[in-house]
């Protein structure tokens, strides 16, 4: 029992030295290992998105159009300008005033020629070679080449019928014509009618004064002392004339509907198809009434 006993012990000792040499290992690597957590919490987030994929940007390329350079609609917009400036000069307009308002004149020499032949042959745009004293002129070109009001009266007595000149299509081309329309109203020329709210110029009219017939003050006198009555009374005084007013509905005389009596129709007999049994049927069509 002794040789055991020794063996025991030598275990124990044994034992109890190896735990001693772990926990001073563990006591001194532990500042070095208090780092570690965070960068596998870094490592394990990183990796999760990493394996996500990446979805491609949906490109907005139309591959059977040309490429939107931004080069074409520049142009246009400064050709809408140019109309602009036209129509609120009203008058003609050299190639350089029209580069000097739109901020081009020290743009390239291909723009200029780009945006010159589009200005050129504009559907709203009248061009003048020989304007300007030689150097090209640009005018607004309007629905009606009317700029003044000689030239208004004109149109109007060439008209074959009697239909009045839209004023708002005027101030297209001319700035000065709701000044100039006045003027003639009130010189009697022209017949007018006006929008209630701002009391500007609608339709137009030419005033042939060979219409106009005088009438005696006498008439005139009479006429107003006519006294029309209340518009609450107006109805009941028209009804006592036997008239009819505006606003009451005639009424339709209505004939009564006369309901006619229904007949019951003769039953049409069919044809006979019991043949074979003429000898046992007898027949009643005598009875019949």
């Amino acid at each position: 029992m002794s040789y055991l006993d020794n063996q025991l012990n030598a275990f124990k000792s044994n034992l109890t030295s190896v735990s001693h040499k772990i926990s001073k290992k563990r006591t001194v690597g532990a500042p070095a290992t208090s780092s570690p957590p965070p960068a596998s919490s870094q490592l394990s987030t990183s990796g999760k998105h990493e394996l996500k994929r990446k979805r491609p940007e949906p490109s907005n390329v139309v591959y059977s159009q040309p490429a939107d350079t931004g080069t074409g609609k520049n142009i246009m917009t400064q050709v809408t300008y140019a109309i602009e400036y036209l129509k609120s000069k009203g008058t003609e307009q050299t190639l350089s005033d029209l580069l000097s308002y739109l901020s081009l004149q020290y743009t390239a020499d291909e723009y200029k020629r780009t945006i010159t032949t589009i200005l050129r042959t504009h559907e709203k745009i009248e061009y003048d070679p020989s304007g300007c004293g030689g150097q090209g002129s640009f005018r607004f070109r309007p629905i009606h080449n009317i700029r003044s009001g000689e030239q208004l009266l004109g149109f109007l007595q060439s008209q074959t019928t009697a239909q009045g000149l839209n004023v708002r299509e005027l101030r297209e081309g001319w700035p000065g014509a709701e000044e100039a329309i006045r003027k003639l109203e009130d010189q009697g020329r022209v017949l007018v009618t006006r929008n209630k709210k701002d009391d500007h110029a609608k339709m137009v009219w030419p005033n042939d004064p060979s219409l106009a017939v005088p009438i005696d003050e006498e008439f005139k006198n009479i006429w107003h002392k006519i006294r029309l009555p209340e518009p609450g009374l107006l109805a009941d005084e028209l009804e006592r004339a036997g008239l009819t007013p505006t606003n009451k509905a005639r009424g339709l005389k209505v004939k009564p509907k006369v309901q006619e009596k229904k007949t019951k129709k003769a039953r049409k007999s069919g044809k006979t198809t019991n043949v074979h049994m003429m000898g046992v049927l007898r027949d009643y069509s005598h009875l019949k009434k």
